[in-house]
C-alpha cells in the first residue's frame, strides 16, 4: 500500500491502540500488527477483560455510578494502551482496578459492539490471580458468580455474547 495520506491518518490511530473495521471484517492492533482495509470503516477501540475462575464462580465488577454505563456489571479490564500488548494491559488494569496480579492465558471469546457513543473490540482472556485479593479500587462492588446466576445481573452490552457463550459451555 503506498504510504499516502490515508495511510498516515491510520498509523496515527494506532499509536491509541484503536482497530479499524471495515464491512465486518476487522483488522486487529495485536502486538503492534496491523493491517488497513481502504473503503470506509468505523474507528474502534481496543479493550480487554479478565474472566477469572475461583472453582464455580467467576468475578464481575459494578462500574461506577458516574461512568458511562454506570452501575452496570462487568468483567474487570479496560483500553490497551499505546505501545502495550494486550496482555500487558489486562495485567495493568486488574493492578489498576482490583490491586492483583493476574496471570494471562488464552482468549475465551472476542467481540466488537456499537454503543452510542463508541465502538469496541472487547477481548476476553481467562485469567487467575497470581498474588492479591481483589479490592474496590475503582468498582462500586466485586462479586463471584456462578454461571446460573448471571440473570440475576444487568450487564453491560458488550457483555451479553460472552454471557451467552458461558451458559453454554459452562466452566472449562
Amino acid at each position: 500500500m503506498k504510504a499516502g495520506p490515508l495511510f498516515q491518518y491510520f498509523n496515527g490511530w494506532t499509536k491509541k491502540r484503536q482497530v479499524w473495521y471495515n464491512n465486518f471484517q476487522r483488522c486487529i492492533c495485536h502486538k503492534q500488527q496491523i493491517s488497513v482495509q481502504r473503503n470506509g470503516g468505523v474507528f474502534m477501540t481496543e479493550v480487554v477483560a479478565a474472566l477469572i475462575w475461583d472453582q464455580d464462580r467467576f468475578m464481575i465488577c459494578q462500574r461506577p455510578a458516574n461512568k458511562a454505563r454506570g452501575l452496570l456489571w462487568e468483567f474487570v479490564g479496560g483500553k490497551v494502551e499505546p505501545g502495550e500488548t494486550m496482555e500487558q494491559a489486562l495485567v495493568r488494569e486488574c493492578q489498576e482496578e482490583l490491586a492483583v496480579t493476574v496471570g494471562v492465558k488464552d482468549v475465551f471469546m472476542d467481540v466488537v459492539h456499537e454503543y452510542s457513543d463508541l465502538t469496541v473490540h472487547l477481548t476476553l482472556f481467562n485469567a487467575f490471580i497470581r498474588e492479591g485479593t481483589p479490592q474496590k479500587l475503582e468498582h462500586q462492588d466485586i462479586r463471584w458468580i456462578k454461571i446460573e446466576e448471571i440473570d440475576q445481573y444487568s450487564f453491560c452490552p458488550a457483555d451479553e455474547e460472552i454471557l451467552k457463550k458461558l451458559k453454554q459451555t459452562g466452566n472449562s
